[in-house]
């Protein structure tokens, strides 16, 4: 679908989506207690459906009415059923539930897209060698066959959290004590404080100190009635719009989130006033947002943007071509981004999506200024489906082409 935005004024009051963050997080807890669980407002984007559908394979059960969701958690390990899970694109999906499959069931068929499974589950594939677990891959599959089994996992921090996360999940079911070493440093710690955090809601005990995390085995998950909270990760497009000459105020956000997205904030306050030097590697999702906004004042150079080219794209590279249609002067480094200063201007061409909800979002707040048109803008789905609505809301001018 092609959506064309042309020049707007945005203003008025809307609500931050629900954390994508916390909302994988407490329905996987949820799905391991014994007993049923209420998650309220959730928001079901395409991430978040692949998660709850990979819940129900193994053998969680749910209920969704009005943004709330009601899961029973799993009752039974299925010891030689077979469970397919579909991840589609969605990494938290698969990184998070690939320890959990292999606690609750025995043989299991991870599927996703080329794009996803070409990510990479190296830390993984380390731990399936050392336990003896068997693995097959193809470009679309991902086959198991095996128990994860306690020990002391060495994890290196600096290629993504997500390994930490799907191990925290799992470890407390375990007979026995485990312990995760972290070693390079840890890059997106507080999605790990994220994970902890939901843990703990749900009764589970660990230890976290400075590069080790002490896990007690043989826990037990107990239910409970949750909210998610306002995403500060998606809220940064909409707050966004207010150093693009808009007006909107954003309600729903906790003020005392542990979310590392919310240093969006102070980055946005230093970019709109300099050309400053800022590092993302605790942030990298804000990593497309970020280019923009400094193409559009003083420019900016990120540091700590090497995890960019991992994602649903490799989104600096996608960023550059895009703003680079728009007259921006980007250059990318192994672990920098530089984006200088040049004034931009309207595209004369079609802008593309990349397949990538945050190239997709980022580039339609830009065109508020200056009109254009995104290809592939349905992207917006897998996070954050309400996103043009919401614009259209806040008074944003545009339509949509289907594509023939």
């Amino acid at each position: 679908m092609v959506v064309e935005i042309h020049k707007s004024h945005a203003s008025g009051q809307v609500f931050a989506p629900p954390s994508k963050s916390y909302a994988h997080r407490l329905l996987i807890a949820a799905a391991l207690a014994k007993g049923t669980s209420i998650i309220r407002n959730v928001e079901l984007s395409e991430d978040i459906l692949a998660t709850l559908n990979g819940l129900k394979a193994l053998g969680a059960t749910y209920m969704y009415d009005d943004k709330t969701i009601t899961i029973s958690g799993i009752t039974n390990f299925k010891e030689s059923k077979k469970v397919t899970i579909d991840a589609n694109e969605s990494g938290s999906t698969l990184r998070f539930l690939i320890p959990v499959s292999l606690v609750v069931a025995r043989n299991i068929t991870f599927r996703g897209s080329k794009t996803l499974m070409s990510r990479g589950i190296t830390v993984y594939e380390n731990i399936f060698d050392r336990q003896k677990i068997e693995y097959k891959k193809t470009p679309e599959l991902l086959n198991l066959k095996g128990h994860l089994t306690e020990d002391e996992f060495i994890i290196d921090g600096t290629i993504s959290s997500q390994f930490i996360t799907g191990l925290l999940f799992s470890l407390p079911l375990l007979k026995k004590d485990s312990k995760i070493i972290i070693v390079n440093g840890l890059e997106s710690k507080d999605y790990v404080n994220i994970t902890i955090d939901v843990l703990q809601k749900f009764g589970i005990e660990v230890s976290f100190d400075c590069n080790q995390i002490t896990i007690k085995g043989n826990q037990v998950y107990h239910p409970g009635n949750f909210e998610v909270e306002g995403d500060y990760s998606n809220a940064a497009f909409l707050d966004a719009l207010n150093y693009l000459n808009g007006n909107v105020i954003i309600d729903g956000l906790n003020k005392n989130s542990i979310q590392g997205d919310k240093s969006y904030i102070d980055y946005f306050k230093a970019i709109s006033v300099s050309n400053v030097t800022l590092d993302i590697a605790n942030c990298v999702d804000l990593g497309p947002v970020l280019m923009m906004m400094a193409a559009f004042f003083h420019g900016a150079t990120l540091i700590g943007t090497k995890r960019l080219a991992i994602k649903e794209s490799n989104r600096a590279l996608a960023m550059k071509e895009e703003l680079e249609k728009m007259g921006a002067n980007i250059k990318i480094l192994e672990n920098q981004v530089i984006i200088a200063k040049e004034p931009l201007k309207a595209p004369n061409c079609l802008l593309n999506s990349h397949n990538d909800h945050r190239i997709v979002m980022s580039l339609a707040i830009l065109l508020t200024r200056f009109g254009g048109k995104i290809a592939g803008s349905e992207a917006v789905k897998k996070s954050f489906p309400t996103f043009f609505a919401i614009l259209e809301k806040l008074g944003v001018d545009l339509k949509y082409e289907i594509n023939k």
